[in-house]
């Protein structure tokens, strides 16, 4: 299957562990061949109070992309 950053970064992220909420992803880092190394999610709601608000989740975290959400071992 392939799938587009801008499309991904429609869906919520969900933790199939704790069923939380973290938001969307908002930014990708790639290593220097061009490969996706993790996902950074960002909810300002979620970590209030916390100096940053950053959730960073691998590739291999996701276990499934549905239409609406991504759901990630996290």
């Amino acid at each position: 299957m392939n799938i587009f950053l801008s499309e991904m970064q429609e869906k919520w992220i969900i933790s199939v562990k704790t069923g939380l909420n973290y938001g969307h992803i908002v930014d990708v880092k790639i290593d220097e061949n061009g490969q996706v190394i993790s996902f950074i999610v960002e909810n300002k709601r979620l970590f209030k109070g916390f100096k940053s608000g950053e959730v960073t989740f691998n590739y291999s975290d996701i276990t499934k992309i549905g239409k609406d959400v991504i759901l990630v071992n996290i």
